[in-house]
């Protein structure tokens, strides 16, 4: 009977028979597709390998949220860089002591290729420091056996004062044969208000190759305002240089690192020194390398500021020092017309390093800030922040170098979200050289007096005091 009506309902008015089939049908698709979008928002909800299921997850500053959106953590590589110094130094350092009482750092679920025999499997495969997370309350359940910390694990929360500048301050290679390679250590001495000593240890050219060698630079400062400039080079058959540490020997001129302590021993011309430096603690800044096409550049400082004794000699003599002020960078990096700014100085209660590199003569992309500064106290890096030019003002003659003029002064405004810094720099002093590799520009190494008034997380900032900086001119 039923089918009946329904053939008899069809036949006399199809019309309406064909609308309710087709609304009945749209309903039913709209249903499985709401089914559908549910059932994938539950799969990802439990994926760890994407963000979802009312997780809260705490981004760094600059991570695209709308890629995060579309993707996975892991599609995008996500990681947090330099995380033993984050995890040391930021986080869980003595700034945040009484706040944060433990961090426990994740390699968070990351696919991996496991080899076995002649079969390979995809797996999923994480890592964790046993310890931190149980004290943070999110240990694993243990099946069978232990689940403890390994003596590595403790290290790289707590690593010794060797492995830990072994870490920081190490050198380096280029990935193919590089003509412009170099890599270098530079230190700066002062000695009084009217002397100071630059040293370098440097090895250059294609060290995979053939081609290479070492040089050891150093530049007085002398009481008078002259500079004296010495220099012995080396050919690669006599350097050696460690990938796992800092230490070089360029000839009989060597710098070593035991314990977190420097020790420099070399002569140049009529130079020679006999140094032991000492970082201060809490006042190192991790390493930083950039990577574009066939540039490559890096640069670490394991003293931003340090303590040092020893002996320096000249042509007039030999001086004990005791206890004066120093500090020591390590820098690497394919260096073709390559140029800089920098600048470390140290105050009362702040010391202050920034920098930045260049290739070429092409100008910062409006609106950028390829410039850093950092604002360190006694706990280490209080604020990071970033700043499109250093601007020179005012010029003076350089007497090494008609037609090349240095700035008076320099002025820096640095910002990050609410705080922001502004540096005054007035130059005292001028040593001008020309670089074969700086595409005809000339170097300024200079020594100023600086202020600074800002804000750093909140806090009024204020300071003063001597300080280091570099630039590159052009010749007119």
């Amino acid at each position: 009977m039923r089918w009946t009506l329904a053939v008899r309902h069809l036949l006399v008015r199809p019309g309406r028979a064909v609308v309710l089939l087709g609304g009945y049908a749209i309903g039913v698709a709209v249903m499985i597709v709401l089914l559908s979008v549910g059932t994938a928002m539950l799969e990802q909800s439990r994926d760890v390998a994407l963000v979802g299921g009312g997780d809260l997850t705490v981004l760094p500053e600059g991570i695209d949220l709308e890629a995060m959106r579309t993707g996975g953590m892991t599609g995008l590589y996500f990681g947090i860089d330099r995380a033993r110094f984050v995890t040391r130094e930021l986080i869980g350092g003595a700034r945040h002591r009484a706040t944060v009482a433990v961090v426990a750092p994740v390699l968070e679920q990351k696919w991996i290729l496991l080899h076995v025999k002649d079969s390979t499997w995809t797996v999923r495969a994480g890592g964790e420091l046993p310890d931190a997370m149980r004290r943070v309350g999110s240990a694993n359940e243990v099946v069978s056996g232990a689940w403890q910390d390994a003596p590595q694990d403790v290290a790289w929360l707590q690593p010794t004062a060797q492995a830990y500048f072994d870490e920081l301050d190490h050198f380096h290679r280029p990935s193919g044969n590089d003509s412009t390679w170099a890599e270098w250590h530079y230190v700066n001495l002062v000695v009084s208000p009217e002397e100071w000593w630059y040293i370098t240890f440097l090895v250059g050219g294609d060290v995979n190759g053939t081609r290479w060698g070492g040089q050891l630079l150093v530049t007085r400062r002398r009481p008078d305002g002259a500079h004296e400039r010495f220099v012995t080079e080396v050919p690669g058959a006599k350097v050696r240089f460690d990938t796992t540490r800092a230490d070089v020997m360029i000839g009989a001129n060597t710098m070593t690192q035991r314990d977190g302590v420097y020790e420099l021993r070399g002569s140049a011309g009529a130079a020679s020194f006999r140094i032991t430096l000492r970082p201060d603690r809490h006042r190192q800044f991790p390493a930083v390398e950039l990577n574009g096409g066939e540039f490559r550049s890096g640069y670490v400082v394991p003293a931003v500021t340090a303590r040092a004794d020893g002996e320096l000699c000249t042509a007039s003599g030999c001086r004990v020092v005791r206890d004066i002020g120093a500090y020591h960078d390590h820098n690497w990096g394919s260096w073709r017309e390559v140029t800089w700014e920098w600048g470390v100085a140290q105050g009362a209660t702040h010391a202050l390093l920034y920098g930045g590199v260049r290739q070429g003569a092409a100008p910062a992309v409006r609106g950028s800030a390829p410039f850093f500064m950092a604002l360190l106290d006694t706990l280490g890096v209080e604020q990071v922040y970033r700043f499109r030019e250093v601007r020179g003002v005012g010029a003076r003659s350089v007497r090494s170098f008609p037609g090349v003029t240095a700035p008076d002064s320099l002025l820096i405004v640095a910002t990050r979200r609410d705080d922001s810094l502004q540096v005054r720099v007035r130059i005292l002093d001028v040593h001008a050289t020309q670089p074969p590799n700086g595409g005809g520009r000339v170097f300024l190494q200079m020594r100023g007096a600086w202020s600074v008034v800002g804000r750093a997380a909140g806090a009024v900032v204020a300071d003063s005091g001597l300080g280091f900086f570099e630039r590159w001119v052009t010749v007119r």
